[in-house]
């Protein structure tokens, strides 16, 4: 059996779960509500405040299933009670954020300045002038929107511009080696 897999989890108080057919389960919470459509073959009980998923056979599929579909019901009952964030740095002279109503606004050495708006569950929270706060319910959307976020001006190698995760290390390259 999988470790992770068997294990029995928690509905905690004000959160709702409710399973419909075909395996599509949905949370609603305090921080909002997400709906996800599991594999039919997993068997997933929801039995008071406790939701059990079981496999139904040891073939090599179910057992990667098992204990997937036990993390992802997991994450999705604490997204909707806690939430999740990704933290990002903006370094560089002269690079900078600010937000504009539902806008986050970059200046990071291009011509312009690069606009990100937030799409629905997902917010945007400028800390400082070179550090924001992505965060949301949904652990897969809150990443992948930080990623692109990222992605508009990823760290470089030689002096470390650009966007990145709090506390990322960026391995620094050499620079040409000057002649003599």
């Amino acid at each position: 059996m999988s470790r992770i897999g068997r294990k029995p989890i928690n509905i905690p108080a004000g959160v709702d779960v409710s399973l419909a057919s075909g395996n599509c389960l949905t949370v609603k919470g305090p921080k909002g509500e997400l709906v996800q459509a599991f594999h039919p073959d997993m068997q997933i009980a929801v039995e008071g405040n406790v939701i059990h998923v079981n496999r139904p056979s040891e073939d090599k599929k179910h057992k990667s299933l098992h204990g997937l579909t036990r993390t992802l019901i997991a994450n999705m009952i604490e997204g909707v009670t806690q939430g999740y964030s990704k933290a990002l740095e903006i370094q560089g002279i002269g690079y900078r954020v600010q937000k504009q109503g539902n806008k986050a606004v970059f200046n990071i050495g291009y011509s312009h300045p690069v606009e990100v708006e937030e799409i629905p569950g997902i917010t945007i929270e400028v800390t400082g002038p070179t550090t924001l706060v992505v965060s949301g319910s949904d652990k897969q959307k809150v990443g992948q929107f930080a990623a692109q976020i990222r992605e508009k001006r990823p760290p470089e190698p030689y002096h470390g511009k650009g966007i990145r995760y709090a506390g990322e290390y960026v391995r620094m390259k050499e620079g040409k080696a000057g002649k003599k």
